[in-house]
């Protein structure tokens, strides 16, 4: 019989024991080594059988074990010290409290997914994987961050195979009471709730649930209410499921209930009230438009509320791919908003003006959530120097007469939160060399001098160590095949050859990330007569450990599965290359310190950042990757290697260019990285294996740090964010957008209509200094309003200036009878080659962020240009 009601029958726990519910509430623990220790020692086989979940864990201990433990003495020392330990890491003073007092008193973080701990399944991949670590380490760094997100009642989705391959999936429901969650309350008890209006007098209730995160509250909206039609309850049913009309309900929920669930948060407890908004990716941006509506109660009108709202906000764009972006049709926006749905006070066309894509090769019909989200935002990043630069090209149509790199996005490159991801072994050793703090605070805020110690460390014991974390994983994946093959129908007796899968002195590769195709899951099966070579080599053989899940709606990325799931299941190589389903972070922590090699092998430039190589880094991993995403910016052959790009013609002919890459794949690995695996020195070792896993600890380990990435952030990003909010009063917000409307309006007839230039001397020699005359017409505009730059470099045989200096004229009078002024400055030739030069106006402002932030720029005409020519040649 099927139960009519579900509910968790929660144990009562001793009053000496009660410390452990606040370290279970407290996610520090799934970071936190000795917490998770403690919670072993309660009942070592129900933690096993918990996977590691305290709240599951003190669910089902028994009252006999819990009435031991309220009287065993060691164990309640223990427990007082690990209760002490989390109080004085949340409340005393941190890097953040140590910096300047202009950071902002709070942050608010809004993300699509999280994350945190496999006990808090709300992530489907690296987006939301880095989010978490964005938590985890604000938190260390002590940054008072809120985060936002949404609480999907199935998560992402559980992955199985079917007997001949086929990815299949699973939707568990996910029980909020048997998380580590706990519901928002009014003050009379209450659940707290947030609304929003739906077309045809409906609404969509959410209720509020807190993770906490360390230091860091994270919120969690849940539409699952029974106030709610059946629809409505639906909208948090899953990540990344539904059609249009769904997302579009999620995203609305995430953006604009995100920010009235931060305002009852911050009234129920008193926490500081965000000055810095940040969007991690486009699906949180109505955010933005809800913050405009708040203003609208202050008597700003919308575009005063949105230079306001702009100042405070930072975007961050993880897609380096139009189709990675969520767009729906302008209508089905429309519907949703106005004076018979939400936001009434904001005329539709207004919302709408702000994701539609109004520039060259855009859909003007379409709704862009990036777009929106840079146009709410003052400040943008991307996620690594090379996906910085494939945003600004992607999104220079936004800022129309600018060279790509001038648009304003800058780059923050990823890191990743390595009490999370290294090994407790790994921590151990550094531990013993360095000391538990010193170890500790190298990990969390990390400074490359911290990091030298690893010099010291004797080869052998870094060898092995690198051997134990091996034959680690091999337990792991061959308890993991187990219980994959016996899920596709297989029984005991067939199944003996699983104890012999993987040896833990075969060099061991590591591939595991999302299948969409661009990251070519299926590159290495390019020629699988040279694969099969490598695997069963007789004196240097690898092994390859393959894991990752493919979209529920993407049946080309299962095929590809599907394609590699059948190469594994041949029994001449299944003992050396295993398909493991259901990849999600206990599986990852596992399976990132085990490798020797981790591989990526992306299409360039579509992997924006890709941290799953820093993890494995962090574990004294090697990485063997196309140079792309992180890997591009930080990549020397002291610690790995680089899979060369096809490039030229073969680049555009897909079946070429991946025969080309795969086959310097092959090249690498038998020629380069088997050969130093397995080559012994005099000692027995392989030295120079071991020197490389030494570099890569001491030289990685300190970049790929989320310490790092938030700092950062706040340093760049957040403080100068918060600079900005803080000067946008309601007359400052009022004075720049009325500005901005009048240059808009005067902006056609600013014109550059004559350059001079005199030289000192008659010779174009380096360190020779011009004088350049301008004259310009501003219209109706006057100096102060705009900025005349005379911009200088070398050029490229089309005459475009290439790495060029901007240097401001200075007025030197005006306006003459036909309304000219004049502007002066000198131009210095400060390099040789082909040489030139060209005058621009740009408006200018003390509360703009950057120049280009209204995308107008004025030029020389083509006429003036043809009889200028090009200065030097």
């Amino acid at each position: 019989m099927k139960a009519i009601r579900r509910f968790t029958v929660r144990p009562v726990l001793p009053e000496a024991l009660h410390p452990l519910s606040d370290l279970a509430r407290n996610l520090r623990w799934s970071w936190h080594a000795e917490t998770r220790d403690l919670f072993q020692s309660v009942d070592p086989e129900r933690w096993a059988a918990s996977e590691n979940d305290p709240v599951r864990l003190l669910g089902n201990v028994s009252p006999g074990r819990l009435a031991e433990l309220a009287e065993d003495r060691r164990f309640l020392r223990r427990l007082a010290a690990a209760a002490d330990d989390l109080k004085d890491y949340v409340t005393g003073d941190r890097w953040y409290q140590s910096q300047s007092s202009e950071l902002p008193a709070a942050i608010a973080y809004f993300s699509p997914e999280f994350g945190i701990t496999a006990a808090l399944p709300q992530y489907s991949g690296g987006l939301g994987i880095l989010a978490g670590d964005h938590l985890k380490a604000a938190s260390d760094l002590g940054v008072p961050l809120i985060g936002v997100g949404l609480l999907y009642r199935h998560g992402y989705f559980r992955q199985t195979l079917s007997r001949d391959g086929w990815q299949q999936e699973h939707y568990p429901v996910l029980d909020p009471n048997e998380l580590p969650l706990s519901l928002l309350r009014e003050q009379d008890g209450t659940p707290s709730q947030v609304s929003l209006a739906l077309p045809g007098e409906k609404s969509l209730r959410a209720r509020i649930w807190r993770a906490q995160v360390g230091r860091v509250p994270l919120l969690l909206l849940d539409s699952d209410v029974e106030e709610n039609d059946l629809g409505e309850r639906g909208v948090t049913d899953r990540l990344y499921g539904g059609g249009s009309e769904h997302r579009l309900l999620q995203e609305m929920l995430l953006g604009i209930g995100g920010v009235r669930a931060v305002r009852t948060y911050c009234r129920l407890t008193g926490h500081a009230q965000p000055e810095v908004f940040h969007t991690n990716e486009g699906h949180a941006g109505f955010l933005g438009l809800e913050r405009i509506h708040e203003l609208s109660y202050e008597d700003l009108d919308f575009d005063a509320a949105l230079e306001a709202v702009r100042a405070g906000t930072v975007f961050t764009t993880h897609t380096p791919v139009p189709a990675g972006i969520d767009r729906f049709d302008r209508e089905l926006v429309a519907r949703h908003f106005g004076p018979d749905a939400e936001l009434p006070r904001i005329e539709v066309e207004r919302i709408l003006q702000l994701g539609m894509e109004t520039y060259p090769g855009g859909e003007p019909n379409l709704f862009n959530m990036a777009v929106m989200g840079l146009r709410l935002g003052q400040r943008a990043n991307g996620v690594s120097l090379l996906h910085g630069h494939v945003s600004r090209e992607m999104f220079s149509g936004l800022w129309p007469g600018f060279d790509p790199d001038e648009v304003p996005i800058t780059s923050v490159t990823n890191g990743v939160h390595a009490p999370t991801w290294v090994a407790p072994e790994v921590f151990r050793l550094g531990a013993r060399q360095i000391g538990a703090q010193r170890t500790e605070d190298a990990m969390t805020v990390g400074a490359s001098d911290r990091w030298d110690a690893v010099a010291e460390i004797p080869d052998q014991d870094i060898w092995e160590l690198r051997r134990v974390l091996r034959e680690q994983l091999v337990t792991e994946v061959r308890k993991r095949l187990d219980a994959s093959w016996r899920q596709r129908g297989a029984g005991t007796a067939e199944l003996g050859w699983i104890d012999g899968v993987l040896d833990p002195d075969v060099l061991t590769i590591g591939f595991a990330r999302r299948v969409p195709s661009y990251k070519r899951l299926t590159l290495m099966l390019r020629d699988r007569d040279r694969l099969l070579d490598l695997l069963l080599h007789p004196e240097r053989p690898v092994q390859i450990v393959v894991a990752g899940k493919a979209h529920p709606a993407d049946d080309g990325g299962k095929r590809l599965i599907q394609e590699l799931v059948r190469f594994a299941d041949d029994p001449r190589v299944r003992h050396r290359i295993v398909f493991l389903p259901d990849y999600g972070m206990a599986m990852a922590q596992k399976l990132y310190p085990g490798c020797d090699i981790w591989l990526n092998n992306p299409l360039r430039p579509l992997e924006a950042c890709g941290t799953s190589g820093m993890k494995a880094a962090l574990n004294g991993c090697l990485n063997l990757s196309v140079l792309d995403g992180w890997w591009d910016e930080w990549f020397q052959p002291d610690f790995g290697w680089a899979i060369p790009t096809a490039d030229g013609t073969a680049a555009t002919d897909e079946d070429r260019r991946d025969d080309l890459e795969a086959s310097a794949l092959y090249d690498l690995l038998e020629q380069r990285v088997a050969p130093r695996f397995y080559d012994r020195g005099p000692g027995g070792l392989p030295d120079r294996w071991i020197e490389m896993v030494r570099q890569t600890l001491t030289l990685l380990g300190p970049k790929v740090l989320a310490g790092r990435m938030v700092r950062e952030y706040v340093e760049r990003l957040y403080a100068p964010a918060a600079r900005a909010h803080r000067s946008m009063d309601t007359s400052s917000a009022r004075e720049l957008a009325t500005w901005k409307s009048r240059v808009r309006t005067a902006w056609p007839r600013v014109t550059v209509d004559h350059v001079e230039t005199s030289a000192a001397t008659t010779t174009a020699e380096l360190g020779t200094t011009m004088s350049l005359r301008v004259r310009v017409g501003l219209g109706d505009l006057v100096p102060d309003d705009v900025e005349v730059q005379a911009v200088s470099g070398r050029v490229d045989p089309e005459d475009r200036i290439t790495d060029g200096t901007a240097v401001p004229l200075k007025p030197a009078g005006g306006p003459d009878q036909e309304g000219r002024w004049l502007y002066e400055g000198p131009l210095s030739l400060d390099r040789t080659g082909p040489f030139g030069y060209t005058v621009r106006i740009l408006p200018t402002h003390r509360l703009l962020a950057s120049s280009a932030e209204l995308g107008l720029v004025a030029v020389p005409s083509e006429e003036l240009v043809e009889a200028a020519g090009v200065l030097m040649r």
